[in-house]
């Protein structure tokens, strides 16, 4: 008896993978790991973007309770250093957190102008791109909801304002998702805390 062997061609191959199960799953698990990729690196980035919203609001909060019970009498000077001593401040709180400070330590502090004179402005570019930017206004006034003589009453205040640059990873892979899809590489995360003057 003579056997005779035929050479398998691509039409064989596939439709022994169709029946075969271990090549469904093989196309199933190709079909769902995109998505699962995005899902797992979306929810780690917005986690992390919302942590690092919670320790520079930590962080603005600090300076604001600082800045509000320091004395006032050396903001005629170019240079206080009660605002230098915020952002001290948090640079410390930063590197406590291990968030990168973006050598905002060295930063010089640029005065607002004659319209607010007792406020500064401190701005250090960070690795990833973006600016960090800390805002000390040791003269912030704010209407209470308190009344004298019928008149709402102003309250002077310290207000701490934060921007920092958040890099996100979710870029990376939302175009394994969606092709051609273009996310932001940087977002400014923005935190302010004011608290009133006691001196």
């Amino acid at each position: 008896m003579i056997s005779i062997q035929r050479r398998r061609g691509v039409g064989d191959i596939l439709s022994g993978l169709a029946t075969d199960t271990c090549g469904s799953q093989i196309v199933e698990f190709a079909v769902a790991l995109p998505l699962l990729l995005v899902l797992v690196v979306g929810i780690f980035d917005f986690g992390s973007a919302f942590n690092m919203k919670q320790k520079l609001t930590n962080a603005a909060r600090e300076a604001a309770r600082l800045g509000a019970s320091s004395a006032t009498n050396d903001l005629t000077n170019p240079t206080p250093t009660s605002v230098l001593a915020i952002r001290d401040l948090v640079v410390n709180y930063l590197q406590t957190a291990r968030i990168n400070d973006c050598g905002l330590g060295a930063a010089a502090a640029t005065a607002a102008g004659a319209a607010t004179p007792w406020k500064w402005t401190f701005t250090a570019t960070c690795p990833g791109g973006g600016s960090f930017v800390l805002t000390v206004d040791r003269g912030n006034v704010f209407t209470s909801g308190v009344t004298a003589g019928g008149n709402p009453v102003k309250i002077l205040s310290t207000s701490v304002s934060i921007a920092y640059p958040y890099n996100w990873q979710f870029n990376r892979v939302i175009g394994l998702l969606v092709s051609g899809a273009i996310y932001p590489a940087t977002t400014q995360i923005q935190v302010n805390s004011t608290l009133e003057n006691q001196t």
